[in-house]
Parts: C-alpha cells; sequence; structure tokens
C-alpha cells in the first residue's frame, strides 16, 4: 500500500481559478510602481545647482567685506589727515606763543636798549657798563630780536614812522635822511618800527632838471656837428 504525498495526489487542492482564466491568471502579481510621483531629478544637477548657490552666497559676503574694509580704510584715513592737521596746528600755535612771549618781554628792555645806544653815540660806554650793555645785546640776538633802520634807505610806512619831513634837492624819492630810534623786530613781526626823519625831492627840481636836459640838447647837437665838420653836403 502506497502513501500518497499531499498536494501531489488527485484530492490536492487546487488554487482557485476563475472561470475562463488562465492559469498564469492565478499568479500573484508584483506590485507595480506608481506613476504619480514625477520623475526624479539626476543627482548631478542638484549638486551642481546647490554649489551654484553656495557660490553666490560667498560672493555675497565677500562683497559686504569689501565694503565694510573700504568704509574702515576711509575712517582711517579722515582720521590720519585730522590728526595731521592737529599736529601742525599745534605746532604754529606754540611758535607763535613763544614769538609772542618773547616779544612782549623785548618789549620792555627797548628803552633800555635805546639809552645803550644814546650811550654808544655820546662815547658813554666805557666800563663794566660797556661790558653788560655788550652781554645784554648778545642775549636779546639770541632771542631773535634785530635791529633795523638806516640813513638814506627808501622810506618804508610798514616799517618806519616818520617823525620829521622835509624837502632835499639831492634825493629822487622819500628817503630817510635821520634814524631817531632805530626799529626792532622778531623774525617778520615788528615790535617797534623805526623812527625817522624824511625828506622828499625839492617841488620844481624834476621840472629844472627836465628844462636843463631839453636846453643842454641842441648844445650837444651843435658839438657834435663841430666835430664832424657840419652837416654832410649832398
Amino acid at each position: 500500500m502506497t502513501e500518497e504525498t499531499p498536494g501531489f495526489g488527485e484530492n490536492a487542492e487546487k488554487p482557485d481559478v476563475p472561470s475562463g482564466a488562465t492559469p498564469d491568471d492565478a499568479a500573484p502579481k508584483a506590485a507595480e510602481p506608481s506613476t504619480e510621483e514625477g520623475p526624479a531629478a539626476p543627482a548631478g544637477d542638484a549638486a551642481a545647482n546647490k554649489t551654484s548657490a553656495q557660490d553666490v552666497g560667498l560672493t555675497a559676503q565677500l562683497d559686504q567685506v569689501r565694503t565694510a574694509l573700504n568704509e574702515r580704510t576711509a575712517d582711517l584715513q579722515r582720521l590720519q589727515a585730522e590728526y595731521q592737521n592737529y599736529r601742525r596746528r599745534v605746532e604754529r600755535d606754540k611758535v607763535t606763543v613763544k614769538e609772542i612771549a618773547s616779544a612782549n618781554l623785548l618789549s620792555e628792555l627797548l628803552p633800555t636798549l635805546d639809552d645803550i645806544g644814546r650811550a654808544r653815540e655820546h662815547g658813554e660806554l666805557v666800563g663794566g657798563f660797556k661790558s653788560v650793555a655788550e652781554s645784554l645785546e648778545t642775549v636779546v640776538a639770541k632771542l631773535g630780536l634785530q635791529q633795523f633802520g638806516k640813513e638814506g634807505e627808501p622810506f618804508d610806512p610798514t616799517i618806519h614812522e616818520a617823525l620829521m619831513h622835509s624837502y632835499a634837492p639831492d634825493v629822487t624819492e622819500t628817503t630817510c635822511v635821520a634814524i631817531l630810534q632805530p626799529g626792532y623786530r622778531i623774525g617778520e613781526r615788528t615790535i617797534r618800527p623805526a623812527r625817522v626823519a624824511v625828506a622828499e625831492p625839492q617841488p620844481g627840481a624834476q621840472t629844472v632838471k627836465g628844462e636843463e636836459s631839453a636846453d643842454s640838447a641842441p648844445d650837444a647837437a651843435a658839438a657834435d656837428e663841430k666835430e664832424t665838420g657840419g652837416p654832410d653836403e649832398g
């Protein structure tokens, strides 16, 4: 007696197959992919788009950094220029203050220097007084004090003060003929103008000289004719 293998005998159960269907219809079908979703983008294009977006962001950041750097550089240059102007102004003010202080001090010594000058003119600057006077003149010269004013120089109202006025036939312009008090300056700053006596040309002297020149012209021409034997005959 033989044993029947389950599933291989006549009584084995067969899968239910609808009427009119083929055996292939009874096999289970694999799940088909859904066609509702769109096609997937290639991986290379996505990477390229990401890299491009990063480049754009980096470029924007670089532009911002450059703008900030230019602004800070301009601020630094402006501050440096202001500092240089401040230094020059301070140095100029220091020199001005020093000149003013020296001028105020030396202005108080001008009467003493005038006395020393008059004593020298009269021959009274002798002995110990002479040594003291020369030492004082040396000190004020080191401080920048300069004396000016000489006889015979043209009158300049910016540095001369005319105390006396006269006419002289031997001058051709307003001239300082006597220095009553010398002037003093420190650098370009005038502490005291020179007090002088001036002389102007004698009124009518120019006219007389012009007439004399005109009268002497025919005489000179006659002398030339005598020397050359008269005018040439044609």
